[in-house]
Protein backbone atom coordinates (compact mmCIF):
# COMPACT_ATOMS: atom_id res chain seq x y z
CA UNK A 1 0.00 0.00 0.00
CA UNK A 2 1.27 3.47 -0.87
CA UNK A 3 2.55 5.73 1.90
CA UNK A 4 0.38 8.62 0.68
CA UNK A 5 -2.84 6.92 1.74
CA UNK A 6 -4.62 8.33 4.83
CA UNK A 7 -4.42 6.09 7.89
CA UNK A 8 -6.57 6.39 11.01
CA UNK A 9 -5.18 5.40 14.42
CA UNK A 10 -8.42 3.54 15.24
CA UNK A 11 -8.32 -0.23 15.81
CA UNK A 12 -11.09 -2.80 16.39
CA UNK A 13 -9.76 -3.71 19.85
CA UNK A 14 -9.28 -0.12 20.93
CA UNK A 15 -12.34 1.53 19.42
CA UNK A 16 -15.06 -0.94 18.40
CA UNK A 17 -16.36 -1.70 21.86
CA UNK A 18 -19.97 -1.76 23.04
CA UNK A 19 -20.47 -0.97 26.72
CA UNK A 20 -24.28 -1.12 26.84
CA UNK A 21 -26.83 -3.91 26.75
CA UNK A 22 -26.25 -6.88 24.46
CA UNK A 23 -28.61 -9.24 22.66
CA UNK A 24 -28.61 -12.97 23.18
CA UNK A 25 -27.04 -14.95 20.32
CA UNK A 26 -30.36 -16.19 18.89
CA UNK A 27 -32.07 -12.77 18.50
CA UNK A 28 -28.78 -11.41 17.17
CA UNK A 29 -28.59 -14.20 14.60
CA UNK A 30 -32.15 -13.47 13.49
CA UNK A 31 -31.27 -9.81 13.01
CA UNK A 32 -28.19 -10.80 11.03
CA UNK A 33 -30.30 -13.00 8.76
CA UNK A 34 -32.88 -10.25 8.33
CA UNK A 35 -30.27 -7.63 7.50
CA UNK A 36 -28.33 -9.79 5.07
CA UNK A 37 -31.58 -11.00 3.49
CA UNK A 38 -32.68 -7.42 2.89
CA UNK A 39 -29.33 -6.57 1.30
CA UNK A 40 -29.61 -9.64 -0.95
CA UNK A 41 -33.12 -8.58 -1.91
CA UNK A 42 -31.74 -5.19 -2.89
CA UNK A 43 -29.07 -6.84 -5.05
CA UNK A 44 -31.68 -9.00 -6.77
CA UNK A 45 -34.01 -6.07 -7.45
CA UNK A 46 -31.44 -3.59 -8.80
CA UNK A 47 -31.81 -4.67 -12.48
CA UNK A 48 -35.59 -4.23 -12.24
CA UNK A 49 -35.39 -0.93 -10.35
CA UNK A 50 -33.04 0.50 -12.98
CA UNK A 51 -35.84 0.11 -15.53
CA UNK A 52 -37.96 2.62 -13.60
CA UNK A 53 -37.93 6.37 -14.03
CA UNK A 54 -35.72 8.58 -11.85
CA UNK A 55 -38.44 9.54 -9.35
CA UNK A 56 -39.77 6.05 -8.50
CA UNK A 57 -36.23 4.66 -8.57
CA UNK A 58 -35.07 7.25 -6.05
CA UNK A 59 -38.11 6.63 -3.85
CA UNK A 60 -37.57 2.86 -3.77
CA UNK A 61 -33.86 3.27 -3.11
CA UNK A 62 -34.52 5.52 -0.14
CA UNK A 63 -37.12 3.17 1.33
CA UNK A 64 -34.83 0.18 0.98
CA UNK A 65 -31.88 2.08 2.46
CA UNK A 66 -33.99 3.18 5.44
CA UNK A 67 -34.93 -0.43 6.12
CA UNK A 68 -31.35 -1.78 6.11
CA UNK A 69 -30.10 -0.19 9.38
CA UNK A 70 -33.39 -1.05 11.05
CA UNK A 71 -33.05 -4.67 9.94
CA UNK A 72 -29.64 -4.77 11.64
CA UNK A 73 -31.15 -3.31 14.84
CA UNK A 74 -30.09 0.35 14.50
CA UNK A 75 -32.54 3.20 15.13
CA UNK A 76 -31.98 6.22 12.87
CA UNK A 77 -32.73 9.92 13.24
CA UNK A 78 -32.40 12.37 10.33
CA UNK A 79 -32.14 16.12 10.85
CA UNK A 80 -32.24 18.59 7.98
CA UNK A 81 -30.72 22.02 8.54
CA UNK A 82 -32.30 24.45 6.05
CA UNK A 83 -31.52 22.28 3.01
CA UNK A 84 -31.93 23.64 -0.48
CA UNK A 85 -32.47 21.40 -3.48
CA UNK A 86 -29.53 21.23 -5.86
CA UNK A 87 -30.23 22.41 -9.40
CA UNK A 88 -27.42 20.36 -10.93
CA UNK A 89 -24.76 17.96 -9.79
CA UNK A 90 -24.24 17.69 -6.05
CA UNK A 91 -21.17 16.41 -4.20
CA UNK A 92 -22.20 14.91 -0.86
CA UNK A 93 -19.31 14.72 1.63
CA UNK A 94 -19.53 12.98 5.01
CA UNK A 95 -17.40 11.64 7.82
CA UNK A 96 -16.76 7.90 7.66
CA UNK A 97 -17.26 5.54 10.59
CA UNK A 98 -18.94 2.34 9.43
CA UNK A 99 -20.24 0.33 6.51
CA UNK A 100 -23.63 1.50 7.78
CA UNK A 101 -22.77 5.02 6.56
CA UNK A 102 -23.57 4.00 2.99
CA UNK A 103 -27.23 2.97 3.46
CA UNK A 104 -27.71 5.81 5.94
CA UNK A 105 -26.78 8.42 3.34
CA UNK A 106 -28.69 6.59 0.61
CA UNK A 107 -31.82 6.81 2.76
CA UNK A 108 -31.82 10.62 2.47
CA UNK A 109 -29.50 11.52 -0.44
CA UNK A 110 -29.19 8.55 -2.80
CA UNK A 111 -26.45 8.90 -5.37
CA UNK A 112 -23.33 7.37 -6.89
CA UNK A 113 -20.81 6.55 -4.17
CA UNK A 114 -17.05 6.88 -4.54
CA UNK A 115 -15.44 3.84 -2.90
CA UNK A 116 -12.15 1.99 -2.78
CA UNK A 117 -11.81 -0.76 -5.35
CA UNK A 118 -11.57 -3.45 -2.64
CA UNK A 119 -15.27 -3.00 -1.85
CA UNK A 120 -16.14 -4.49 -5.23
CA UNK A 121 -14.99 -7.86 -3.82
CA UNK A 122 -17.01 -7.66 -0.58
CA UNK A 123 -19.81 -10.23 -0.14
CA UNK A 124 -23.31 -8.78 -0.50
CA UNK A 125 -22.32 -5.11 -0.39
CA UNK A 126 -19.81 -5.33 -3.25
CA UNK A 127 -22.21 -6.53 -5.96
CA UNK A 128 -24.87 -4.13 -4.75
CA UNK A 129 -22.44 -1.21 -4.90
CA UNK A 130 -21.38 -2.11 -8.44
CA UNK A 131 -24.95 -2.43 -9.66
CA UNK A 132 -25.82 0.90 -8.03
CA UNK A 133 -23.26 2.81 -10.11
CA UNK A 134 -20.49 3.12 -7.52
CA UNK A 135 -17.37 4.88 -8.78
CA UNK A 136 -14.52 2.59 -7.69
CA UNK A 137 -11.05 4.10 -7.31
CA UNK A 138 -7.66 2.50 -6.74
CA UNK A 139 -6.50 4.21 -3.57
CA UNK A 140 -3.05 2.61 -3.60
CA UNK A 141 -2.13 4.15 -6.98
CA UNK A 142 -1.40 7.86 -6.83
CA UNK A 143 -1.27 7.98 -10.63
CA UNK A 144 -4.92 6.89 -10.75
CA UNK A 145 -6.06 9.97 -8.79
CA UNK A 146 -6.40 12.42 -11.75
CA UNK A 147 -8.56 9.91 -13.62
CA UNK A 148 -10.74 9.45 -10.54
CA UNK A 149 -11.20 13.22 -10.23
CA UNK A 150 -12.18 13.42 -13.90
CA UNK A 151 -14.70 10.59 -13.45
CA UNK A 152 -16.32 12.33 -10.48
CA UNK A 153 -16.42 15.66 -12.33
CA UNK A 154 -18.04 14.00 -15.35
CA UNK A 155 -20.71 12.44 -13.13
CA UNK A 156 -21.41 15.80 -11.50
CA UNK A 157 -21.63 17.57 -14.87
CA UNK A 158 -24.24 15.03 -15.95
CA UNK A 159 -26.41 16.13 -13.02
CA UNK A 160 -25.68 13.14 -10.79
CA UNK A 161 -25.35 13.26 -7.04
CA UNK A 162 -21.99 11.79 -5.98
CA UNK A 163 -21.35 10.65 -2.40
CA UNK A 164 -17.79 10.59 -1.08
CA UNK A 165 -16.03 10.13 2.26
CA UNK A 166 -13.08 12.54 1.89
CA UNK A 167 -11.28 11.37 5.05
CA UNK A 168 -10.16 8.43 2.91
CA UNK A 169 -10.47 5.98 5.80
CA UNK A 170 -12.88 5.07 8.57
CA UNK A 171 -12.53 6.66 12.01
CA UNK A 172 -14.16 5.49 15.23
CA UNK A 173 -16.17 8.67 15.83
CA UNK A 174 -14.10 10.11 18.69
CA UNK A 175 -12.11 12.13 16.19
CA UNK A 176 -11.87 12.60 12.43
CA UNK A 177 -9.26 12.90 9.74
CA UNK A 178 -8.45 15.69 7.33
CA UNK A 179 -10.68 15.99 4.27
CA UNK A 180 -8.57 15.17 1.21
CA UNK A 181 -8.96 18.05 -1.28
CA UNK A 182 -8.79 16.13 -4.58
CA UNK A 183 -12.49 15.31 -4.81
CA UNK A 184 -13.37 18.96 -4.15
CA UNK A 185 -11.48 19.83 -7.32
CA UNK A 186 -14.06 17.73 -9.16
CA UNK A 187 -16.84 19.89 -7.68
CA UNK A 188 -15.01 23.06 -8.72
CA UNK A 189 -14.41 21.75 -12.25
CA UNK A 190 -18.06 20.77 -12.62
CA UNK A 191 -19.50 23.85 -10.89
CA UNK A 192 -21.38 21.55 -8.50
CA UNK A 193 -22.76 22.24 -5.04
CA UNK A 194 -21.06 20.62 -2.04
CA UNK A 195 -23.46 19.13 0.51
CA UNK A 196 -21.92 18.30 3.93
CA UNK A 197 -23.49 15.45 5.90
CA UNK A 198 -22.63 14.59 9.51
CA UNK A 199 -23.00 11.00 10.79
CA UNK A 200 -22.90 10.06 14.49
CA UNK A 201 -23.65 6.84 16.36
CA UNK A 202 -24.54 6.17 19.97
CA UNK A 203 -26.55 3.87 22.20
CA UNK A 204 -29.86 4.21 24.00
CA UNK A 205 -27.93 5.15 27.15
CA UNK A 206 -25.44 7.48 25.44
CA UNK A 207 -27.21 9.04 22.47
CA UNK A 208 -24.74 11.87 22.04
CA UNK A 209 -21.74 9.60 21.49
CA UNK A 210 -19.15 10.64 20.59
CA UNK A 211 -17.77 7.12 20.21
CA UNK A 212 -19.36 4.85 17.61
CA UNK A 213 -18.68 1.76 19.66
CA UNK A 214 -19.94 -1.43 18.06
CA UNK A 215 -20.59 0.13 14.65
CA UNK A 216 -17.01 1.32 14.15
CA UNK A 217 -15.55 -0.53 11.15
CA UNK A 218 -11.90 0.39 11.47
CA UNK A 219 -8.44 -0.94 10.82
CA UNK A 220 -8.22 -4.55 9.65
CA UNK A 221 -11.61 -5.49 11.08
CA UNK A 222 -13.26 -8.26 8.98
CA UNK A 223 -16.71 -7.39 7.67
CA UNK A 224 -18.21 -10.55 9.18
CA UNK A 225 -16.92 -9.61 12.64
CA UNK A 226 -18.35 -6.11 12.27
CA UNK A 227 -21.75 -7.42 11.21
CA UNK A 228 -21.94 -9.72 14.23
CA UNK A 229 -20.81 -6.99 16.61
CA UNK A 230 -23.56 -4.67 15.36
CA UNK A 231 -26.40 -7.17 15.79
CA UNK A 232 -25.17 -8.22 19.25
CA UNK A 233 -25.19 -4.60 20.49
CA UNK A 234 -28.61 -3.52 21.75
CA UNK A 235 -29.91 0.03 21.60
CA UNK A 236 -27.70 1.32 18.79
CA UNK A 237 -28.70 4.69 17.35
CA UNK A 238 -27.53 6.67 14.35
CA UNK A 239 -28.03 10.32 13.51
CA UNK A 240 -27.62 11.97 10.12
CA UNK A 241 -27.42 15.75 9.91
CA UNK A 242 -27.99 17.03 6.37
CA UNK A 243 -26.31 20.41 6.47
CA UNK A 244 -26.68 23.54 4.39
CA UNK A 245 -25.02 23.33 0.95
CA UNK A 246 -21.70 25.03 0.23
CA UNK A 247 -21.49 26.75 -3.17
CA UNK A 248 -18.14 26.51 -4.93
CA UNK A 249 -18.38 30.05 -6.33
CA UNK A 250 -16.07 32.44 -4.54
CA UNK A 251 -13.94 29.75 -2.91
CA UNK A 252 -10.19 30.22 -3.21
CA UNK A 253 -9.45 26.63 -4.16
CA UNK A 254 -10.07 23.01 -3.33
CA UNK A 255 -8.13 23.08 -0.05
CA UNK A 256 -10.22 25.93 1.34
CA UNK A 257 -13.38 24.17 0.21
CA UNK A 258 -12.23 20.95 1.91
CA UNK A 259 -11.48 22.77 5.16
CA UNK A 260 -14.86 24.49 5.12
CA UNK A 261 -16.69 21.21 4.54
CA UNK A 262 -14.72 19.46 7.28
CA UNK A 263 -15.51 22.22 9.76
CA UNK A 264 -19.22 21.83 9.02
CA UNK A 265 -19.19 18.03 9.31
CA UNK A 266 -17.00 17.62 12.38
CA UNK A 267 -18.18 20.54 14.50
CA UNK A 268 -19.63 19.68 17.96
CA UNK A 269 -23.21 18.46 17.89
CA UNK A 270 -26.10 18.12 20.28
CA UNK A 271 -27.37 14.84 21.72
CA UNK A 272 -29.83 12.53 20.00
CA UNK A 273 -33.21 13.25 21.47
CA UNK A 274 -35.37 10.18 22.22
CA UNK A 275 -38.72 11.90 21.64
CA UNK A 276 -38.36 13.77 18.38
CA UNK A 277 -41.40 13.92 16.12
CA UNK A 278 -41.49 11.17 13.51
CA UNK A 279 -42.21 12.38 9.98
CA UNK A 280 -41.40 10.99 6.56
CA UNK A 281 -38.11 12.28 5.17
CA UNK A 282 -39.69 12.54 1.73
CA UNK A 283 -41.76 15.52 2.87
CA UNK A 284 -40.99 19.13 2.11
CA UNK A 285 -37.61 20.35 3.34
CA UNK A 286 -37.84 22.46 6.47
CA UNK A 287 -35.19 23.99 8.74
CA UNK A 288 -33.91 21.63 11.44
CA UNK A 289 -36.37 18.94 10.34
CA UNK A 290 -36.14 15.76 12.45
CA UNK A 291 -36.98 12.35 11.07
CA UNK A 292 -37.02 8.95 12.78
CA UNK A 293 -36.99 5.80 10.65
Amino acid sequence: MSLWLPVAPCTPDGCARHTGAVRAPLPAALLLLAGCGLVLLGVACVPLVQLLGPVPRCRLTRRWARAVPRAFGVRVTVRRHAPEPATGGELVVANHISWLDIPLIASVLPGRTVAKSEIRRWPLLGPLAALGGTLFIERDRLRALPAAVRAVAAALRSGSRVVVFPEGSTWCGRDGGAFRPAVFQAAIDAGATVRPVRIAYGTAEHRSGPAAGAVAFVGSDPLTASLWRVVRAAGLTARIDVLAPIPVDGEDGRRALARRARAAVLEPQGPLRPRQTAVASDRANRPAESVHH
